[in-house]
């Protein structure tokens, strides 16, 4: 298959970029996660492929990838652009075996892991709550937060019990130009670094600190995601956010025992984000 860029014009992309199963495993150093991979070139969504897997039976650690998604989303219905062949959409299959009300510290856990992983390519990530992954860049002489990658966790519960639970991530790597309406906001590895990467590589390095971190969390709990995403938290973030019934502005001052986020207004005053939405950030 051959892919092209959207003005029709072939994709500039490392020779080899490929994540086909056989490509990918070289590169893989993880004991499960990865091991059973599902790959395919186009699909609506990668978390709706890799949960069907899991209805069938498929083991903890399925990876499913796609070269393009149709329909990809994000959080609150959000749609995720991927260029065909430029970036990484997969989806992860986890079976944790933990309480039901523990699985959404999973979408903090994941970011933690993935900020270490570009951290090794030596990207030095930071997180907005709950599922963004930013990157700085230099615009007009100035710093600002760009979104390179972005989270999805969707559990399945059967009564009380969590049967599995899918982790899909949409990660930046090769684009070079983003659509209009997201260019202020979006960056990709390629842009901030000035070369193409190898996405097999950078998909290895997710599973090798995703895989450690899950182990982890089956051991600890809550308690593995919310010290992990601290540790890569953006704490001069300036933002603003709904609770209850007002916005809130303030910077973000780590995360709660149970995901919850903390925002230090201007006064000192913390304030728990649980179900309000970050919405504004402020530079």
């Amino acid at each position: 298959m051959t892919v092209t860029a959207r003005d029709g014009t072939p994709a500039a992309r490392p020779p080899g970029d490929s994540l086909q199963p056989d490509t990918m495993g070289p590169w893989l150093s993880t004991s499960w996660m990865g091991r059973r991979h599902v790959h395919v070139a186009t699909c609506t969504s990668t978390n709706d492929l890799a949960a069907a897997e899991a209805r069938a039976g498929a083991p903890a650690g399925t990876l499913v990838t796609a070269d393009e998604q149709t329909a990809g989303r994000g959080r609150l219905g959000r749609t995720w652009h991927a260029a065909p062949g430029d970036n990484l959409t997969f989806s992860i299959v986890l079976r944790p075996g933990r309480p039901a009300p523990e699985i959404p510290t999973l979408t903090l856990l994941a970011g933690g892991a993935l900020a270490q992983a570009l951290g090794d390519l030596r990207f030095p990530a930071r997180l907005k709550w709950p599922n963004d992954v930013l990157l700085r860049v230099q615009e007009n002489g100035a710093e600002r937060s760009r979104k390179v990658a972005g989270i999805l966790t969707e559990a399945a519960t059967v009564g009380s019990d969590v049967s599995h639970v899918v982790v899909g991530i949409g990660l930046n790597v090769n684009v070079a130009q983003f659509p209009a309406e997201i260019a202020a906001r979006a960056t990709s590895l390629r842009l901030v670094r000035g070369a193409p990467l190898l996405r097999a590589e950078v998909l290895a390095r997710v599973l090798a600190r995703l895989e450690a971190a899950v182990d982890d969390f089956q051991q600890r709990g809550p308690a593995a995601a919310t010290a992990l995403w601290d540790a890569h938290a953006d704490r001069a973030l300036r933002c603003r956010a709904r609770v209850g019934d007002q916005d809130i502005e303030g910077v973000a001052d780590g995360v709660s025992a149970d995901g919850s986020l903390r925002l230090r207004d201007d006064d000192g005053e913390i304030h728990p984000v649980m179900s309000g939405e970050i919405i504004a950030v402020i530079e």
